[in-house]
C-alpha cells in the first residue's frame, strides 16, 4: 500500500505557493531510504517571483530601526524554543540525525546564534565623524547591501539557514533563500515561523535543484550571493556572480589537521578527537578527520582511536545509543566507500571500512593508518565518518604536512606545552585553531577559512561585514 507524500512548497511574498510550472521532486529520509515529500523543483518564473517580492519588501525593511530589527529577531528566537519539537521533528527527516543529540547540539547554538544577531542589530555603526579637511565633515554610514540570494547545505539544513538569514535581516536586507534539494523540510518550516513575525517579502524560500541555484546567483536583484557548500558550488557560485559584480560569501570545504604531540594525554585527546571527527557522520567542514600524531606515541594512539571508533555507534534516528546517523544520500555514500576502495597498498583500515545495513545510507566509523601526506583520501574532503592518521617526527614536519592541502577552514594542536601552542597557532594557516579541543562554535567569535576554504565569516561581528555596504558622507560645514 502506497503512502501518500506530504508536499512541501515555496515561500514568496507571505505566501506558500507550488512551482510555476508545477514540477516536484521527491525528497528522501537518508535514514530509510524512502521518500516521504516531495518539493518544488523551482524554475525561473519562481527566482524572479522570489526576487520581485525581496525586492518590494527592502525599501521598508532596511528603514526599520536597529531596535525593530531586534525584536523580531527575538520574536524569531522565542519561536524556534516554542517550535522546537517540529523543527527536530523536520531536521530529522530531512537527514536522519540522532533525535537527541539535535535537540542538545542544535537548537540550543541556533536559538542563541539568532539572539547574538538580535543584539549585534543595534551595534551596527561607523566610525565617528570627524573634520578631516577644514571646513568638511566625514561621516561613515553602514547600510544593508539588498537583496541576498542564499544557498544553504544538506550537513545542517537547519542551523544553517539560521547562519545565513540571521544576520542578513538583523544588518536590514532582504533574503532568497535555497536549501539544498535533498533537505528542504526544516527550512521550509522556518519560511512558516519567520513569516508570522517579518514583513512579506523579507524572507522567501525557493527550493529547488543546482540549476534553480544558478539561477538566483545570476538574477540581476541580488546585490550579493552567499554559499555554504563544496568548492565545485563556490567556484561557480563566484564564476556567475562576477558576470554583474556581485559581493560573494564563501564558506566551502575543509580538510582539518590535528595535531598532536607527544606530551597529550592520549586518552582524553582519543575521546575528544573521534567525537569531532564522526559527530554528524563525519559530514563537517570542520570535523577532526585528519589526524598527524608524533611518531613517539603514533601505535599507542592509533591502537586507542581504533578502539574507540568499534565502541561508536550509528543507527536510527530514534536510538539513545547512538552518535550519528547515516549519510545524507546514495551519492554522499558511493564516494565515502570509494575513498576506502581506491586506498593505496600502504594504508591500513585499522577500524571500520565498511556500510552498516542495507536499509538507509549508514557508514562505519573508520580508522586508516598508513597514509602518506599526497594520497588522495589525505588530500580531498571525504565528508564521511573516516579519519586518517598520519605519524611526523618534529614540529617542523607537522606544520608542513598540516599546510599541505588546499583548503584552510579548521585545525586543532594537542600538546601541554603553551609555547608550542601558540608557535602552531600562529604556523598553522587556518580560519580557525583549537587547541586541546575540536570543533566548539560560539556566536561571538568568526567561522570561515582561506584558500579553497572560501571567504567571508559567518557568526560573531565580523558576519556583518559582507550584508554591509561602507559609505562615506561629507558635509561643508559653510552651508
Amino acid at each position: 500500500m502506497s503512502t501518500e507524500l506530504r508536499r512541501l512548497r515555496n515561500y514568496i511574498g507571505g505566501e506558500f505557493r507550488d512551482a510555476a510550472d508545477g514540477r516536484t521532486t521527491e525528497v528522501v529520509n537518508p535514514a530509510t531510504g524512502e521518500a516521504y515529500a516531495t518539493a518544488p523543483l523551482s524554475g525561473q518564473a519562481d527566482v524572479d517571483a522570489a526576487m520581485a517580492a525581496a525586492a518590494e519588501a527592502f525599501p521598508g525593511w532596511r528603514d526599520t530601526t536597529p531596535a525593530e530589527r531586534q525584536k523580531a529577531l527575538l520574536k524569531i528566537a522565542d519561536a524556534f524554543e516554542e517550535r522546537a519539537e517540529e523543527l527536530i521533528a523536520a531536521e530529522v527527516e530531512n537527514t536522519g540525525k540522532p533525535v537527541g543529540l539535535t535537540r542538545s547540539e542544535e537548537i540550543p547554538p541556533m536559538v542563541d546564534q539568532i539572539r547574538f544577531f538580535a543584539g549585534a542589530a543595534r551595534m551596527l555603526e561607523g566610525r565617528s565623524a570627524g573634520e578631516y579637511m577644514e571646513g568638511l565633515t566625514s561621516i561613515v554610514r553602514r547600510e544593508p547591501v539588498g537583496v541576498c540570494a542564499q544557498v544553504a547545505p544538506w550537513n545542517y539544513p537547519m542551523m544553517m539557514a539560521v547562519w545565513k538569514f540571521a544576520p542578513a535581516i538583523a544588518a536590514g536586507n532582504t533574503v532568497v533563500l535555497k536549501p539544498s534539494d535533498t533537505t528542504p523540510a526544516s527550512t521550509v518550516l522556518i519560511a512558516e515561523i519567520l513569516g508570522g513575525i517579518l514583513p512579506k517579502g523579507v524572507f522567501n524560500v525557493i527550493c529547488g535543484d543546482r540549476e534553480t541555484g544558478r539561477m538566483m546567483v545570476e538574477h540581476p536583484v541580488p546585490a550579493m550571493a552567499s554559499i555554504t557548500g563544496s568548492v565545485r558550488a563556490g567556484i561557480q557560485v563566484a564564476e556567475s556572480a562576477s558576470k554583474d559584480v556581485k559581493r560573494v560569501h564563501l564558506e566551502l570545504g575543509g580538510k582539518a589537521p590535528v595535531v598532536v604531540f607527544e606530551d597529550t594525554d592520549i586518552a582524553k585527546a582519543v575521546e575528544d578527537i573521534s567525537v569531532a571527527g564522526y559527530f554528524n557522520a563525519g559530514q563537517d567542514c570542520t570535523a577532526a578527520t585528519r589526524v598527524l600524531v608524533h611518531e613517539s606515541i603514533h601505535d599507542e594512539f592509533v591502537s586507542a582511536l581504533a578502539k574507540a571508533a568499534s565502541e561508536t555507534k550509528t543507527g536510527q534516528p530514534d536510538d539513545e545509543d547512538v552518535l550519528f546517523g547515516p549519510l545524507n544520500n546514495p551519492n554522499q555514500l558511493k564516494q565515502v566507500e570509494g575513498f576506502i576502495e581506491r586506498l593505496p597498498a600502504h594504508a591500513r583500515v585499522e577500524a571500520g571500512g565498511k556500510r552498516v545495513g542495507d536499509q538507509g545510507y549508514f557508514y562505519a566509523p573508520t580508522v586508516v593508518s598508513g597514509l602518506r601526506q599526497d594520497d588522495e583520501i589525505v588530500q580531498n574532503e571525504v565528508f564521511g565518518p573516516v579519519i586518517t592518521v598520519q605519524s611526523f617526527r618534529d614540529e617542523d614536519q607537522a606544520v608542513e604536512w598540516a599546510n599541505g592541502v588546499e583548503y584552510a577552514l579548521a585545525s586543532s594542536v594537542w600538546t601541554k606545552d603553551h609555547g608550542r601552542a601558540m608557535r602552531m597557532s600562529k604556523k598553522l594557516d587556518f580560519g580557525c585553531v583549537w587547541i586541546n579541543t575540536h570543533i566548539p562554535l560560539v556566536a561571538e567569535m568568526p567561522h570561515g577559512g582561506f584558500k579553497k576554504s572560501g571567504y567571508g565569516k559567518d557568526l560573531s561581528a565580523y558576519g556583518f561585514d559582507d550584508y554591509t555596504r561602507i559609505k562615506h558622507v561629507m558635509t561643508s560645514l559653510d552651508a
